[in-house]
């Protein structure tokens, strides 16, 4: 019920909205994250807080919104994937967000794995199709991307408590060296 609930909001937020640069709705991916999840065999709370990981940052909704529909725990995961402040400089936010998965609980770094693993995983089928032109459709180009995936990646991959996640750990630290080598 919870991750039904999670799709349908999910829906209704992103509609009409696509990737950066694609055709392809941005639903699709708040979803995948939210498959990437179920197969590593999260809670249902987990799964929930990785389908609205995107919409504090990039829709109208309000924590006290998820909150209401979702409970405590999921709005309080959602708000630990979230950038807090997108007016600040690109460069200063992605430094932020690494730095507060040094300490961030398992949860938090799971959904930030599968985020960023399906994002890779995007990217990698792209400049397959596109070649180097994949890089102009971000504000940053790839050298960037590269220093913000090989560092999350790194503080994500080093902590010990990976638990019984250590296989999407990896899998991302596969898709940062598949990507940027």
């Amino acid at each position: 019920m919870l991750v039904d609930l999670a799709i349908e909001t999910a829906l209704k937020f992103h509609a009409g909205r696509q990737r950066k640069g694609t055709v392809v709705p941005y639903v699709v991916h708040p979803l995948a994250v939210g498959i990437i999840l179920a197969g590593a065999g999260c809670s249902d709370q987990v799964i929930a807080a990785g389908i609205l990981h995107d919409t504090l940052e990039d829709t109208p909704i309000t924590v006290d919104e998820i909150q209401d529909m979702f409970g405590h725990k999921v709005a309080s995961l959602v708000v630990a994937c979230s950038e807090p402040d997108k007016s600040l400089p690109w460069a200063i936010r992605k430094q932020d967000f690494i730095a507060s998965m040094k300490n961030a609980p398992l949860d938090v770094r799971v959904i930030t794995c599968a985020d960023k693993l399906h994002n890779l995983r995007s990217m990698v089928r792209d400049l397959e199709a596109l070649g180097d032109d994949l890089w102009k459709r971000f504000n940053r180009g790839r050298e960037e991307q590269a220093w913000y995936y090989e560092k999350l990646a790194e503080i994500l991959c080093k902590r010990c408590d990976q638990g019984k996640y250590g296989w999407l750990f990896q899998n991302l630290k596969e898709e940062v060296e598949r990507l940027f080598g």
